[in-house]
């Protein structure tokens, strides 16, 4: 069986590489594939599914116990792919299979793939080298919209060495309450829905300047901690939960919390799809608006040229944020979220979707972050990302009582 791996980078057309293809309008290198019967393991192929079965009330891929929307990542993933291997297509195009998925389930993964690599041919659309399938034996990338040959697979792994030494982290210009250590604090906490026991004994304290990595396998919570920080979660009230010297539930306001913190996770991108600007997208950052509404003061425009200088993307700052690679976008969002200087800097898998340089220099700005202000640092990532330097590691292991907390 011949099975291919392409390379992405964040300026490929991967939709429209998908598209095409499953017109018959692949590139000849595929004309084995013509004519013959495909499926698509995708985020595309989950997002109609779930419509579909929402649409229609059906069950499609859901189980008797859980629809697919209510399914974590993995458990999506794993559905999905059971789905598309009992319809024995003759290939099927992987898109990214291993993002957001633990390092446990990407190894299930791996081998159920291999299993049936015998009998189906793979397409897998990659953009991390380090996830290459084994039995890869065809290898190309795609370059905008040109898909090409690679003969040599023996090439370096092609990460960024650039660290943004030249600029300095732009001051602040907000002034938040003098915060006492510890910023953030859990003590004992147990979480769990009905039945279904998802935190124990979680201990956990954050102080000014701390460099974390939250990380854990599907399922293990991490998103249950992150709602109990960031979000109002129920589940917090009448624990021993304390955020910037206030017991959770004494009587702040999720936007209390929220403004002494800055949050951001690829989703949220998918809410600026207006003609905003680069520059414009910074300085909304400063007002905590989706979009600037108002006219920006001389500091702000000041600070914010700082940071477009920092971000060596002065010379595009009239440009639109939506025409940006997927690179670009996410250092900008990234920065937008540390505009502020906050307090405490929440990443939840920033990395997921990007190649290998543009998360490189993702994770030297973050590292950035970390050396030159007292901003606390939660790093969420299924990955161990090269070059990321964080101090500690709390790393959440499931069980049946819930996962506990391991700090590494």
């Amino acid at each position: 069986m011949n099975h291919w791996v392409i390379y992405l980078d964040n300026n490929s057309n991967k939709k429209g590489f998908i598209k095409d293809f499953k017109k018959g309008k692949a590139p000849l290198n595929f004309l084995e594939f013509e004519n013959k019967t495909g499926r698509l393991f995708s985020p595309f192929t989950l997002e109609k599914l779930i419509d579909e079965e929402d649409k229609h009330d059906k069950k499609i891929i859901s189980t008797e116990h859980q629809s697919l929307e209510t399914m974590s990542s993995g458990e999506q993933k794993r559905a999905l792919l059971h789905h598309l291997l009992s319809e024995n297509p003759d290939y099927i195009i992987l898109d990214n299979p291993f993002d957001n998925l633990d390092i446990a389930f990407q190894e299930q993964l791996k081998d159920i793939l291999k299993n049936h690599s015998s009998q189906i041919s793979f397409i897998q659309l990659a953009s991390r080298r380090a996830d290459t399938l084994s039995f890869i034996n065809n290898y190309g990338k795609l370059d905008k919209n040109e898909f090409s040959i690679i003969e040599n697979t023996e090439f370096s792994e092609g990460y960024s060495t650039e660290t943004f030494s030249h600029v300095s982290i732009p001051k602040a210009i907000t002034t938040y309450s003098c915060f006492q250590n510890p910023l953030i604090s859990f003590k004992n906490v147990n979480i769990a829905y009905g039945d279904k026991r998802i935190l124990n004994n979680i201990n956990w304290t954050i102080n000014k300047g701390d460099f974390w990595q939250l990380s854990g396998t599907n399922g293990s919570g991490k998103s249950t901690i992150l709602s109990m920080i960031f979000g109002d979660n129920p589940k917090a009230y009448g624990q021993d939960i304390y955020l910037f010297g206030n017991k959770k539930g004494s009587g702040e306001s999720v936007w209390d919390i929220k403004n002494n913190i800055g949050y951001y996770a690829p989703a949220m991108t998918n809410k600026f799809n207006g003609r905003h600007s680069i520059e414009n997208m910074l300085i909304s950052g400063l007002t905590d608006s989706v979009g600037l509404y108002t006219i920006p003061t001389e500091l702000q425009k000041r600070i914010v040229k700082q940071w477009l200088t920092l971000l060596d993307l002065h010379a595009l700052k009239d440009t639109y944020f939506n025409s940006l690679s997927t690179g670009k976008q996410r250092l900008v969002m990234t920065a937008r979220a540390m505009v502020k200087r906050p307090p405490i800097l929440i990443l939840d898998e920033p990395t997921a979707g990007m190649d290998d340089d543009s998360a490189a220099l993702l994770i030297a700005l973050v590292n950035k972050f970390a050396n030159e202000t007292d901003t606390a640092i939660i790093f969420v990532s299924h990955r161990k990302e090269k070059g990321l330097k964080p101090e500690r590691i709390l790393d959440l292991i499931p069980s049946k009582n819930g996962s506990s907390g391991i700090i590494k």
